[in-house]
């Protein structure tokens, strides 16, 4: 079998200044070509993410609602993260988990999955994203492979976000029934991805670049990308994120993808965002993904506040979380020190699904089951 070629080593050729550059030069020509051309096509996606695209949102919002329903109908998939561990072995200064905050540590045991599993199920929820701070040791492949198939008997689809893994690590944990795996590249720009990562194995930028691809040759059904918005500039990062899920997509064919849009949101000991992103500007980036790739799956979280959850609800939006909690044990037991941000939205699952009712659109807790082999 041929050895693919790395997105890393595309990404070492790619000159993101010369990228930069030409974003801020688009013009409303381009901005109308893409529109009239906006699949799989990178210049289209950048044009489309650009300051000329702003004019054009309300066009772009309508097409992204008319293929969004084309291809997912009138359903909103919801899923809730259960957070295993605050414990983390890096610094990154952004984040409310980082190893140098004073605050309480937390492993869950499988008594105390066991009880947040219980709330979850009793929210209707048969999705299920487990959620850790990176740390190897204390929560690592060994922790997995003794949570994953006990969460994965009481739940239909099992996600993870925690740190990157091996190919053979992801492999055994397929085996045990996980279904898709988020990997945040957090920003594209390597100078400003060492500033925040100061410790810990996650400074390096491109073993965390190649594990998607680690990912795609462990045969994950599928794969998550995202940015955190506002520690660079967010234009230039979802473009560049861009390009590394249309090389996902061409390369690793056989997997759905999806993508998180999360914005700097405040937490322990965290920073302010470089390029803050307005409403208008996520709403723009929502959109111009949905015209780039029909199929994308398209994630927003209790990060954004209720009034534009509800509104961005038609817009390209898929798959929303609900009745959050960022903390270990948060669900189950009283609330402590120890989430990893604050949640703008608090409504309760029956609050958000009554609101997705409200839009005209029905909240699936239920989207798919395993087939027999």
């Amino acid at each position: 079998m041929a050895k693919h070629t790395r997105f890393a080593e595309l990404f070492a050729n790619l000159n993101p200044l010369d990228l930069r550059l030409s974003l801020y030069a688009s013009t409303a020509n381009d901005v109308q070509r893409a529109l009239a051309q906006p699949s799989a096509n990178l210049s289209s996606l950048m044009a489309l993410l650009s300051p000329a695209a702003e004019p054009f949102i309300e066009e772009m919002a309508q097409q992204a609602m008319a293929l969004s329903q084309k291809r997912f109908g009138h359903n909103i998939n919801l899923f809730i993260p259960l957070y295993l561990s605050n414990l983390c072995a890096n610094e990154c200064d952004y984040c409310g988990f980082t190893m140098s905050n004073k605050i309480k540590r937390k492993v869950l045991n499988t008594e105390e999955i066991a009880a947040e599993m219980a709330v979850i199920k009793q929210g209707g929820f048969d999705s299920v994203l487990l959620v850790s701070g990176e740390h190897e040791t204390k929560v690592g492949v060994d922790y997995f492979k003794q949570v994953v198939p006990q969460v994965k008997q009481q739940f239909s689809h099992l996600g993870m976000e925690v740190q990157p893994l091996a190919t053979q690590e992801y492999q055994t944990l397929i085996d045990l029934g996980l279904d898709s795996v988020m990997l945040y590249q957090e920003t594209y720009q390597p100078h400003t991805y060492a500033k925040h990562h100061t410790r810990g194995k996650k400074k390096d930028f491109t073993y965390r670049l190649d594990s998607p691809d680690r990912l795609g040759q462990a045969g994950i059904d599928k794969i998550g990308l995202g940015v955190l918005l506002g520690l660079d500039d967010w234009r230039l990062d979802a473009l560049l994120m861009g390009h590394h899920l249309a090389y996902l997509q061409n390369t690793y064919w056989r997997a759905k993808y999806s993508i998180s849009l999360p914005r700097l949101r405040p937490c322990t000991g965290g920073i302010e965002p470089k390029v803050p992103m307005t409403d208008l500007g996520l709403v723009q980036v929502i959109c111009a993904f949905r015209l780039f790739s029909e199929h994308l799956e398209i994630s927003l979280s209790t990060r954004e506040p209720e009034y534009l959850r509800d509104n961005l609800v038609p817009l390209g939006v898929t798959h929303m979380s609900a009745g959050s909690s960022t903390q270990p044990g948060g669900y189950a037991a009283n609330k402590t020190e120890l989430d990893q941000f604050e949640i703008s939205d608090e409504r309760s699952v029956s609050q958000v699904a009554d609101m997705i009712l409200s839009k005209g659109y029905q909240p699936v807790f239920k989207d798919w089951e395993s087939g027999w082999l």
